[in-house]
């Protein structure tokens, strides 16, 4: 299994950055997970939008959904892709998103994806991957984290998360979590984010092969976060970067 960072900036993009989102890849398919600002085009770096297989929507937020749009448009309008791209994303979710666009757009993108509605602690397979979700904790919304698994291997991806208990089902034995770590020790630490030290405890408690910090607030210094990270876990860290390539199990 091979994860791509299209995106890592935490809520708003960085100077020549994206939000979140990332290409994981088993076997020549392809699988977008979270669609934020930026990552379509980040995407197109690696693959071609008619070789993308499907799509996994952790939760609502613009940072993680935007590039869903202009995907719609270039499968559709563009004719870049075939019809009815699995979508799979949270109870309630396609109508909302359906909500931005015309009457009739919404009818062309019935056809351009084919949404699936996941609630939390569901299982489901989606090409050589089987994947499981966990509710993650998030401003009251249907939250997920997802867990891919193929061929021995294991990626536990939390979304946007405070701290849960959940993030430790996710990412049991898991070979990468890649975690959120929005605040540092000396923010206010809001209950619907994760510090880096948090998603440190959080590995630990876990059992995880390697630690990939994402979603870091944009003015904090990446550096002190993997610093602070590493007082609480012993195993490799790294910090999500655009471009960057992980084979999960290595």
């Amino acid at each position: 299994m091979e994860l791509i960072v299209l995106g890592a900036s935490g809520t708003w993009p960085e100077r020549g950055t994206a939000t979140s989102g990332y290409l994981v890849r088993h076997d020549r398919f392809n699988v977008w997970v979270d669609a934020g600002t930026g990552t379509l085009a980040n995407l197109q770096r690696h693959i071609e939008l008619a070789e993308l297989d499907a799509i996994l929507i952790s939760h609502e937020h613009p940072d993680h959904i935007v590039d869903l749009y202009p995907c719609f448009y270039a499968r559709h309008y563009g004719r870049l892709g075939d019809p009815h791209l699995p979508v799979y994303a949270p109870s309630g979710f396609p109508a909302r998103a359906e909500e931005l666009v015309s009457e009739e757009s919404r009818t062309v993108m019935r056809d351009a994806f084919d949404w699936h509605e996941v609630s939390p602690g569901e299982r489901f397979e989606v090409g050589p991957f089987s994947v499981r979700t966990e509710p993650m904790s998030h401003l009251g919304l249907v939250a997920l984290g997802f867990r891919l698994e193929t061929d021995g291997t294991a990626l536990a991806y939390t979304g946007d998360t405070g701290p849960t208990s959940k993030v430790h089902d996710l990412g049991r034995n898991a070979d990468v979590l890649l975690s959120e770590a929005t605040w540092q020790d000396s923010d206010e630490l809001l209950p619907f984010h994760l510090s880096a030290r948090q998603a440190a405890v959080h590995a630990r408690e876990a059992g995880v092969g390697l630690l990939i910090l994402t979603h870091i607030w944009p003015t904090s210094d990446k550096e002190v976060s993997r610093a602070q990270a590493a007082e609480e876990f012993n195993g490799p860290i790294e910090l999500a970067i655009e471009g960057q390539r992980h084979e999960v199990g290595k």
